[in-house]
C-alpha cells in the first residue's frame, strides 16, 4: 500500500482548505473521510457558521467540476435534474441538463425545499446516475453531494425524507468557533461584508482525479479485523434494540460504517483500522439514521446522546 502518497494528497487538500477555513478540523476530517469512502456529506449548523464556504472551499481544493443549487420552497425536480425541450429546428427533443450534471454538487440549504424536490437527488446519490423521461444518464464515479441545512427548528424548513437521509454517509455538525478562532475569522474576512470566494483567497486545485482515485483504492485495502467488524455490527444492531429508538440503523449503515473506518485509517496514515476510528465516526454516521420513539421526545433524549450511551455500554475489541 502507498499510504505515503495518500497522506500527501490529503495534506495538500487540507492546506488549501486552511487558506480560508479557520478551525472546523473535525468537519474537514469527516469531509475527507467521505471523499475517500465515496460517500456524500450533510453539513448542519446555524446560519453564518461557514457551511457554504466550507463546501465551496472543499470543492475548489479538489479541482473537480463544481455545481451549486440554492434550494427554495418553489423549486421543482426539473430545476435540479434538467428537462427535455423540443427543438423545432431538428424536430427532436434534446436534454437541457440541470446543475446535477457535475462532480461536486453543493446542495445549499437543502431543507428549504419540499420533500418531492429533495427526492430528486435520491437516484443520483445512490446510483450516481439520473433518469429523465426514461433515459438514464451517468454522473461518474467522482459525483459527490455536499449538502448544507439549517437546524430543523428554524422557520421555513422541511424535514428530509428518511430514505434520503440514509444516502448521506455523515451528518456533520458545524458548531460556532472558539473565541480565538472567531477573532482569526474577523481578521481574515473582516475587510469586506460579502461572502469570501475561495478562488479570490488563493485556493487552488491541490489534486487531480487520478490522485483521488488512487487514494480511494488505497483506502479500500485497509485491514479491518474480524473483531472490529463485529464491533461495528454490534453498534448498529444495538440501535435497533434501544427502547428509545423506534427505527434503528439499517444493514446499509453497517456496510458504510466499515468503509468509513477504512477511509479514516488511511486518512491518518494507517493500513489497519482501530476501535478509535469506529468511535470517532459513530455519531456523524448514525445520528441521522435513527428515528426516536415518542418516549425519547418526552424524556428529551437526543440521537447523539443515545449513540453515546450505546458506545459506553459495548466493550471495544482489544
Amino acid at each position: 500500500m502507498d499510504l505515503a502518497l495518500v497522506g500527501q494528497i490529503v495534506n495538500a487538500i487540507r492546506a488549501e482548505i486552511r487558506k480560508v477555513i479557520v478551525g472546523q478540523e473535525a468537519a474537514v476530517d469527516l469531509l475527507l473521510t467521505s471523499l475517500l469512502a465515496g460517500g456524500h456529506a450533510l453539513l448542519e449548523g446555524a446560519p453564518g457558521t461557514g457551511k457554504t464556504l466550507l463546501a465551496q472551499t472543499f470543492a475548489q481544493a479538489l479541482g473537480l467540476k463544481f455545481g451549486r443549487v440554492q434550494f427554495t420552497p418553489d423549486m421543482t425536480p426539473g430545476d435540479i435534474l434538467g428537462t427535455n425541450l423540443f427543438n423545432f429546428q431538428t424536430n427532436e427533443f434534446s436534454l437541457t441538463p440541470g446543475p446535477i450534471f457535475t462532480e461536486i454538487l453543493l446542495a445549499d440549504e437543502i431543507n428549504r425545499t419540499p420533500p418531492k424536490t429533495q427526492a430528486a437527488l435520491l437516484q443520483a446519490m445512490n446510483e450516481r446516475s439520473v433518469t429523465i423521461d426514461r433515459q438514464t444518464y451517468e454522473l461518474g464515479d467522482d459525483f459527490m453531494v455536499v449538502a448544507t441545512q439549517n437546524p430543523i427548528e428554524h422557520e421555513g424548513t422541511y424535514p428530509l425524507p428518511e430514505a434520503q437521509l440514509d444516502r448521506f454517509l455523515f451528518k456533520i455538525k458545524v458548531d460556532y468557533p472558539q473565541k480565538e478562532e472567531e477573532e482569526d475569522i474577523a481578521r481574515r474576512h473582516g475587510h469586506i461584508a460579502k461572502l469570501a470566494r475561495p478562488q479570490k483567497m488563493g485556493v487552488a486545485a491541490a489534486v487531480t482525479r487520478e490522485h483521488i482515485a488512487h487514494a480511494r483504492s488505497q483506502s479500500a485495502q485497509v485491514t479491518l479485523s474480524e473483531p472490529l467488524v463485529a464491533y461495528i455490527v454490534d453498534i448498529v444492531r444495538a440501535t435497533r434494540a434501544h427502547p428509545l429508538i423506534e427505527t434503528g440503523a439499517s444493514p446499509r449503515a453497517s456496510s458504510v460504517f466499515a468503509a468509513s473506518a477504512r477511509a479514516r485509517a488511511a486518512l491518518l496514515g494507517r493500513d489497519f483500522a482501530i476501535p478509535d476510528d469506529v468511535k470517532f465516526l459513530a455519531l456523524p454516521l448514525l445520528r441521522h439514521r435513527l428515528a426516536l420513539s415518542p418516549s425519547a421526545d418526552i424524556e428529551g433524549a437526543q440521537a447523539d446522546q443515545l449513540v453515546a450511551d450505546i458506545l459506553s455500554q459495548l466493550p471495544a475489541p482489544r
